[in-house]
C-alpha cells in the first residue's frame, strides 16, 4: 500500500509538474510584433516588375522581328531567375519551339515597339483654337510590367537551340 502511494504521489508530482512548466513567455522574448512599412516602401519596390506580367511577354530581335514570347520564368530555392523559356514560331501554341535562355540574354523594354506601320503619337485639332497638337501615348513608369523584351537573333537561329522539355526536369 505505501509503494501504491509512493508511485501515485510520484505520478501527480511529474503531470503536476508539466502543467505549471508551461507558463507564457515574457514579453521581451516573445516574437517580434510585425511593425508598419515605412512611408517610403513604395518607392523601394518602384522599379520591380511582376513575374505574373511577363508571363506572354513579347520577345522581338533588334529589327523588331518577333520571335516569341515568355512561357515560363525558371526560379531556383533563392528566388533568382536561372531562365526564361521563350516559345519560339508556332500559331497559337501548336508547332511552337520552347528554348531556355539566360536571364541576361534578354534586354526588358518599356517603351512599346517601333514598327513603320504604327505610331505611338496622334494628332488632334483643338476644337476651339483650331491649333493641331500631339498627344503621345505615356504609359506609367512603374505598371509593374514592361513591353515587351529583346534578344539578339532571328527565328531560324533559335528554333536551332536545343529544345528545352519540362519533363527532361521533372
Amino acid at each position: 500500500m505505501k509503494s501504491f502511494l509512493a508511485v501515485a504521489l510520484l505520478g501527480t508530482a511529474v503531470i503536476g509538474g508539466a502543467a505549471f512548466a508551461q507558463s507564457t513567455q515574457p514579453a521581451d522574448r516573445a516574437a517580434p510584433a510585425a511593425t508598419a512599412q515605412p512611408v517610403d516602401a513604395k518607392m523601394a519596390l518602384k522599379g520591380n516588375w511582376r513575374a505574373s506580367k511577363l508571363m506572354g511577354l513579347n520577345v522581338y530581335n533588334e529589327a523588331n522581328e518577333k520571335l516569341g514570347d515568355v512561357n515560363e520564368l525558371l526560379v531556383d530555392k533563392s528566388g533568382k531567375i536561372n531562365a526564361v523559356v521563350i516559345g519560339i514560331g508556332g500559331f497559337l501554341g501548336m508547332g511552337e519551339h520552347d528554348i531556355a535562355v539566360s536571364m541576361d540574354k534578354l534586354k526588358f523594354v518599356e517603351e512599346p515597339v517601333r514598327t513603320s506601320s504604327t505610331s505611338t503619337s496622334t494628332t488632334s485639332r483643338d476644337t476651339t483654337t483650331g491649333a493641331a497638337s500631339t498627344n503621345t501615348t505615356n504609359r506609367s513608369a512603374n505598371d509593374w510590367v514592361p513591353d515587351h523584351a529583346v534578344m539578339s537573333g532571328n527565328k531560324e537561329q533559335l528554333k536551332a537551340l536545343p529544345q528545352f522539355k519540362y519533363s527532361d526536369y521533372n
